[in-house]
């Protein structure tokens, strides 16, 4: 009965961990609702800044601003967005892993790489094998624009300053919500913007601009480093829902599974139990009915 017992409260124990990870399914779900609008609603303006700042670029010496500035590589910064807490599958790990190949790359090629964690499992993991300066935790769950904001001014004025050379943003790219795929981009120096080749014909048309061109293109260049950042904040928002989603969604038939499993030997073992008792009746019916019989 021992044992009886023991199967019987693993199965409570078992069906209690179900109902938690089929409540962070349906949380989560929630919330990635709400990123994935987010991400879809914020695409096109994206897109639309890309148009003005390219359409502006064509107009002024876009090659002389101090973001675009090209020098040689000696001072690597990389920023790594992660979630803040964990139970998203192999959401933090494949970023991850994506860094630290990208930081070996770099450091065996003699350059000096700075990290720059954004999101607590990203600063926990790199916090004794790389050099941070700066660091922004537990931002993820709730931010808006402000936090890509606060992120440009930690590297903006240093790149003008030439404290640093490149810099790199890595995070998860979202495709889907079983798939997010590590992504590599460079900000710093930024590429080159107001191709002539790539010119739409009606960005070719004269404007007149008030303030001046130079003016505007040196504001946009900043909004777009920031538009940037948060179009990747946004899709780590994304893919960390959706990969927390479907990790308590595969958590939930595990534990049915298991459920199932410990079910089967539970009554197993009864009827082990049961036959038991049964033989043990009938062998002492039997030794009864010798005894009164002699």
């Amino acid at each position: 009965m021992a044992a009886l017992k023991d199967i019987k409260r693993k199965i409570q124990a078992v069906a209690k961990t179900k109902q938690i990870t089929r409540a962070m399914n349906m949380v989560a779900a929630a919330k990635f609702k709400v990123a994935q609008a987010r991400m879809d609603n914020f695409r096109p303006y994206a897109g639309k800044f890309m148009e003005v700042l390219n359409s502006l670029a064509l107009r002024v010496d876009a090659l002389s601003h101090p973001l675009l500035a090209v020098r040689p590589p000696q001072r690597v910064w990389v920023i790594l967005m992660t979630s803040d807490r964990g139970l998203c599958g192999g959401f933090n790990a494949n970023v991850i892993k994506a860094t630290e190949r990208f930081i070996a790359l770099k450091t065996s090629q003699g350059l000096d790489v700075s990290l720059i964690p954004i999101g607590r499992k990203g600063r926990d993991y790199f916090r004794k094998k790389a050099k941070m300066i700066h660091e922004r935790v537990d931002c993820m769950g709730k931010f808006d624009i402000k936090l890509a904001i606060d992120i440009s001014h930690d590297i903006i004025p240093p790149f003008i300053r030439g404290e640093y050379d490149e810099l790199y943003l890595i995070y998860n790219e979202f495709r889907n919500v079983a798939s997010q795929r590590p992504a590599l981009v460079r900000l710093f120096p930024l590429p080159a913007v107001g191709s002539e080749e790539a010119a739409e014909p009606e960005q070719k048309i004269e404007y007149l601009y008030e303030p001046s061109a130079e003016v505007l293109l040196d504001r946009l260049l900043t909004m777009y480093v920031r538009v940037l950042l948060f179009r990747a904040l946004l899709e780590t928002s994304a893919g960390e829902n959706g990969a927390r989603m479907a990790a308590m969604d595969n958590a939930t038939k595990n534990c049915d599974e298991l459920i199932d499993s410990l079910t089967l030997k539970f009554n197993k073992a009864r009827q082990a139990a049961i036959t038991a008792e049964l033989m043990d009746i009938v062998g002492g019916t039997e030794a009864l009915a010798k005894g009164s019989k002699n």
